[in-house]
């Protein structure tokens, strides 16, 4: 472990602060001031997440035109394209199978709208997450042949559904996956499954989204119609105005933001900027934002406000919201997505109250938690919400965690989530195999499964048979990793301008944390659904307000609420720009706070 941060070794929330940049880690962040006169800052950031020297100038100006490969590496792509572009030059109605998320919707209107511009017609069916349940379906399958599709693509899902894809090819359809989600070695027999986590795709494109993996679908349709002279007389559609789309599913569904990704994301930030989609305006409208797209906002205000309508209303709401041209409609849905938004953060919360006196009464009140891996579950919970909730739990107790909710034909089903090095994904399918769910997967960090309630027990002894070495490493590497100290006065627009430079971040290219060192809380109040804002003053005087979200009943909330007018402290966090009620003004997200100990 590198060497703590101010000497913190415990803070308000347990934790032990340590500096991200090990002695290796300064001499690279060195070299890449003195080789490419980046800021001290920008090299510090950018040495502490591994990017060499030589790879500076790539990496702080992602261009696709450089990091796009081309799209035929991709296992059935060309197969794909070729089928997709014959759909398209006989004019057929095409049907769209989505996932109920914002990866599934962002890759449905993706799609569609491309379809749209080259003059064919689309149906785009995405399933209610209680009654038909992730992925295609017999019923759905049929409803839409019945409509009269020429062609099935399912987007983010479809490579293991093989009944649902049979019941289309007896249906007469051919089907074509476009997935990222990992893959059994025995796949559907579709037409075409283009997913870079085949077990046989070399492309080394699994760190893409669906959307990615759709985009890069679309650039090999148009690029097959081109050849076949489709585009001769017309307009060919601008693809590069919907990265866009394959930005907000990237930050979305949380994928690595690295190569491709960060390009992706990078230009379609750019894009963001001209608010020229109508849907995402109006989402930007409803959620009070009234300045550029960041990563934190597609992540936590607009994304959510998408995946509310897959929770508990309309799936569909989504996608029809980011494919509408109407400003009427798209103000309507958004304003629909906002208000389930609000009522899935009440429910939410009362769920996550509920699962922590579980978990507390199942290890004793007052006593540390003794279980490596935690389950709950209950029958009132909503289960449209019990993935949100284990995030929640896991961010709380620093373990992994499943949340189960009981379905319609009594089963319980549920989400999980996961602390690096703990395999949540593997566990579930280890214990699918041996009996004890009747159904799950996932990856490392997330997972679903299904398991009759009889089976709860067993099965949360699965997971901490499987996972209590892991999640003991785990739980000893729990420190908050921090880049820099600045102060009140530092921490200005020049020096998030800079910081931006190293971006975008989100996973596995982290947000920065900085420390303001020994600064004063002078105000600290409780605001929203148990935020704590503050205000904290330097010694030389100068001022920088904070936000603690959902800190206020927690540790950390308490230690600044007792901080107030006190002696000072160490604040620790993300700088952002608060635009709140006009103007702008550099703030502190806070993640933690420690005592002030004299060196």
């Amino acid at each position: 472990m590198n060497k703590p941060f101010l000497g913190v070794t415990s803070s308000f929330t347990g934790r032990p602060w340590v500096d991200r940049l090990d002695e290796a880690a300064r001499a690279q962040a060195l070299a890449i001031v003195q080789e490419h006169g980046v800021p001290d800052i920008v090299a510090r950031i950018l040495a502490a997440r591994g990017v060499a020297s030589s790879e500076t100038p790539g990496f702080l100006e992602p261009k696709l035109r450089d990091l796009m490969p081309d799209p035929s590496t991709l296992v059935d792509m060309d197969r794909a394209a070729a089928r997709i572009a014959d759909a398209i030059a006989a004019n057929k109605l095409i049907g769209i199978f989505g996932d109920y998320d914002v990866d599934g919707a962002c890759s449905s209107a993706l799609l569609s709208s491309f379809l749209e511009q080259c003059g064919v017609q689309s149906l785009i069916h995405i399933p209610d997450r209680l009654t038909e349940g992730y992925g295609p379906n017999n019923e759905a399958i049929r409803m839409l042949a019945e409509k009269g599709i020429g062609l099935l693509v399912t987007v983010d899902c479809g490579t293991t559904s093989h009944e649902p894809i049979a019941e289309a090819s007896r249906l007469g359809l051919d089907t074509i996956v476009l997935d990222h989600h990992q893959a059994p070695e025995t796949l559907p027999d579709a037409f075409a499954i283009v997913n870079p986590n085949r077990l046989d795709d070399l492309s080394g494109l699994g760190h893409l989204c669906a959307a990615g993996v759709v985009f890069m679908t679309i650039v090999a349709i148009n690029r097959e119609l081109r050849r076949r002279g489709f585009w001769k007389g017309k307009t060919e559609p601008d693809l590069m105005g919907a990265l866009d789309l394959v930005a907000l599913a990237t930050i979305a569904d949380v994928v690595p933001l690295k190569g491709l990704n960060r390009a992706f994301v990078r230009q379609g930030l750019q894009i963001m900027r001209s608010r020229s989609r109508v849907g995402l305006r109006a989402l930007a409208d409803s959620a009070r934002l009234d300045g550029p797209l960041s990563p934190y906002h597609l992540g936590f205000m607009i994304g959510p406000r998408i995946n509310a309508g897959g929770r508990i209303g309309d799936a569909a709401l989504g996608a029809r919201l980011l494919t509408t041209q109407d400003e009427i409609e798209a103000a309507r849905i958004a304003e629909t997505l906002d208000r389930l938004n609000r009522e899935r953060q009440v429910a939410e919360a009362a769920m996550v109250e509920e699962a922590e006196a579980q978990i507390l009464a199942r290890s004793g009140l007052g006593e540390e938690i003794a279980e490596g891996v935690l389950v709950t579950s209950s029958d009132e919970w909503h289960p449209g919400i019990v993935g949100l909730v284990a995030s929640r739990l896991k961010e709380r107790f620093r373990r992994p965690v499943f949340a189960l909710a009981r379905n319609a034909e009594g089963m319980l089903v549920g989400s999980g989530r996961s602390v690096p090095g703990a395999d949540l994904g593997r566990a579930v399918r280890a214990a699918v195999e041996d009996g004890l769910a009747l159904k799950g997967g996932g990856h490392a960090m997330a997972a679903g499964v299904t398991i009759a309630p009889d089976r709860i027990d067993d099965f949360r002894a699965a997971l901490e048979n499987a996972l209590q070495e892991q999640v003991r490493d785990a739980l000893a590497d729990t420190g908050l990793a921090v880049d820099a100290a600045v102060t009140a006065r530092g921490a200005n627009p020049d020096l998030l301008a800079a910081i931006e430079r190293a971006g975008p971040f989100g996973s596995s290219h982290p947000e920065p944390v900085f420390v303001l060192p020994s600064h004063q809380v002078i105000e600290a109040q409780e605001v929203g659904q148990n935020h704590m804002r503050v205000k904290l003053r330097a010694g030389d005087g100068a001022h920088i307000g904070g936000i603690a979200f959902r800190s206020a009943d927690q540790p950390l909330g308490k230690a600044l609420k007792e901080a107030k007018g006190g002696m000072p402290i160490h604040v620790a966090g993300a700088l952002t720009v608060d635009r709140w009620g006009g103007g702008e003004r550099v703030q502190i997200r806070i993640a933690d706070a420690a005592q002030a100990t004299k060196s």
